[in-house]
């Protein structure tokens, strides 16, 4: 029996590889009995997973790496040949096509290393696996292997159509993905040469038929998948590509199922935003690369986008809000220093994401940034992901510094936990980059970095900030912000104990609560999804807090206007962009 192993970074993601490989074996006559699949994370223990393997007693095993498992399945596929020591051990993936040669040199447990694509590749190998005919190898295109004493590298395989390969979530497959992200791929290849991507190997793009595509998105559709993530590199390159999928999800739509894009923003036209602006909130999602904003970074990584043009395109995307757009920066880029990455994260902060996403330059082997490393003096981890630590432009210090602003806009921006406190902190510092440097430097000088904290613990870290910062806020500051603390954490969950910092009481007057309440049941103008409940109920299920200020107007963009306001908060009725409660400001005349 032939074992083929995946291994991911966390329970909910899935290999699409992996699983790309196996159905097309399958459907070439490699029968379950001949061929078997396995599924771990790197969160789990080697021992673990050794065992697992070592008890299914495979005649062969084949790893699909990438740069966050390789270091897991080095060691495990090492401890695994100490037990196994006649089972041959296969690589593939994109960590290892790169350099397989190099690869076989250094692992001498390794038997061989399949290069790029590996439907095709794999199969024949199976092939002769199972066939007793291992010894033909030199047969198979893309491969390196170690023959006796020797490494032998064949010739490169040349890519396939992309309608050779195998939908792979028939067979109940799509059973296994229950509670996990599905993956799926309509193209290969990226016409775009952005030097720090492995993409930009490939200029040409192949295209899965429609007539294919339909079928397996009303595969989706049918199933009720919560997400399918796109996994193609540039989705809206083609045109016509993209508005035939865009068409298609849109007039077959389930209410359910969310599609997930990776988009150039500064490539779409005014009719397929006008298309997607018909969609209903929540059915597809946008991660657009922006990268920086520095033009002479821009030209250094190969990349032209007019960034005029993408920030007016995000705004309309933005304009409907039915659309969750997710912005990406890089750090560690040719020519950006720490000042023209602040420049560069201001801007994006300033087109307003749904989610903004600060990564690091990663160096990959087979990447043009690889080649160009010496030349930009980018020094990066030799470990995986390969991450860069400092750059003629950029000292390590810098990103250090850069290290902790990811932190704080992952934890304060991202979450989507704190919109109001978040938005009015920020506008009272020069840039939004400032503020977030500054609560990472507090973060840091107190050892909170050390710690895991709860979601009111981030809350009442963030007043701690407000409060020594004298010099920024002054006690009304303070007033307002443990307002919008209250309100921010209402606005996803109906609180059990409220907060320290927060008021006891969360209205003046309890029996014109009641009132509200008492009329809701009887004849609902807001709670209309509540039938058959008591005004009790009610009063559990949803809830009602008093504020100073209209702080409902403040979070809608309007301006933060001195006013007693009550605010309803809906939990049957939710934010499909940010799962946030329906908010609606009431009149009880209190």
């Amino acid at each position: 029996m032939i074992l083929l192993v995946g291994v991911n970074a966390k329970y909910i993601h899935s290999n699409l590889g992996v699983y790309c490989i196996k159905s097309y074996a399958e459907k070439r006559g490699i029968t379950d009995a001949e061929l078997c699949m396995a599924e771990y994370t790197i969160n789990q223990s080697v021992e673990y997973v050794m065992a697992d393997i070592y008890e299914k007693q495979p005649d062969m095993i084949a790893f699909s790496c990438y740069i966050w498992n390789i270091e897991f399945i080095t060691v495990l596929s090492r401890e695994l040949h100490k037990v196994l020591p006649d089972v041959h051990i296969w690589y593939g993936g994109p960590e290892v096509s790169f350099d397989a040669f190099e690869q076989l040199e250094k692992y001498p447990w390794l038997k061989g290393i399949m290069m790029g694509e590996g439907e095709e590749t794999f199969y024949e190998i199976t092939k002769l696996y199972i066939d007793g005919r291992e010894n033909e190898l030199a047969k198979v295109h893309g491969i390196a292997f170690r023959d006796g004493e020797n490494i032998v590298k064949n010739c490169n395989r040349q890519n396939m159509s992309l309608d050779d390969v195998v939908f792979p979530y028939y067979n109940n497959n799509i059973d296994r993905l229950k509670n996990r992200i599905v993956y799926y791929e309509t193209s290969r290849g990226c016409p775009y040469g952005c030097s720090y991507c492995l993409s930009s190997v490939e200029k040409t793009v192949r295209f899965r038929s429609m007539k294919l595509v339909e079928k397996e998105l009303q595969f989706f559709i049918d199933a009720k998948v919560p997400q399918v993530k796109f996994v193609d590199r540039t989705f809206n390159c083609d045109h016509e590509h993209t508005m035939a999928i865009w068409k298609y999800i849109y007039e077959h739509d389930n209410g359910i199922t969310n599609f997930h894009f990776e988009l150039s923003a500064d490539l779409l036209t005014d009719e397929e935003i006008e298309y997607v602006s018909r969609f209903r909130p929540g059915l597809v999602q946008f991660e657009i690369g922006v990268q920086t904003a520095n033009p002479q970074t821009l030209r250094a990584i190969h990349r032209k986008p007019d960034l005029t043009v993408l920030r007016e395109k995000v705004a309309k995307i933005h304009k409907n809000h039915n659309i969750h757009q997710h912005l990406d920066l890089i750090a560690g880029l040719p020519y950006e220093d720490y000042a023209s990455f602040r420049d560069s994260f201001n801007t994006v902060y300033s087109m307003e994401p749904d989610q903004l996403q600060l990564g690091f330059l990663k160096v990959l082997k087979g990447s043009p940034m690889y080649e160009s490393r010496d030349i930009y003096e980018i020094v990066y981890m030799d470990m995986p992901p390969y991450e860069v630590m400092f750059t003629k432009w950029l000292s390590y210090d810098d990103v250090l510094h850069l290290k902790r602003v990811e932190d704080m806009v992952e934890r304060y921006y991202n979450s989507m936990q704190f919109q109001a406190s978040i938005r009015y902190c920020v506008d009272k510092f020069k840039t939004p980059f400032d503020f977030y440097e500054a609560i990472g430097e507090f973060y840091h000088d107190n050892g909170y970095f050390c710690v895991n904290q709860s979601r009111i613990q981030n809350y009442s870290i963030l007043l701690e900030f407000v409060k020594k910062r004298t010099d920024i806020f002054n006690e009304q500051d303070i007033e307002i912000i443990i307002q919008m603390h209250v309100f921010d954490l209402y606005a996803r969950e109906n609180l059990k104990k409220r907060p320290d910092f927060a008021k006891i009481d969360n209205v003046k007057n309890k029996n014109r609560l009641y009132d509200f309440y008492k009329s809701e049941a009887d004849s609902p103008d807001y709670l209309t999804k509540y039938n058959g409940y008591d005004w009790k109920q009610l009063l559990r299920m949803t809830h009602v807090e008093q504020f100073d200020y209209d702080i409902l107007n403040f979070v809608l963009g309007g301006e933060l206007i001195k006013k007693e306001c009550m605010v309803l908060f809906d939990y049957k009725e939710r934010n499909p962009l940010n799962n946030q409660a329906e908010m609606v400001n009431i009149d009880i005349h209190i």
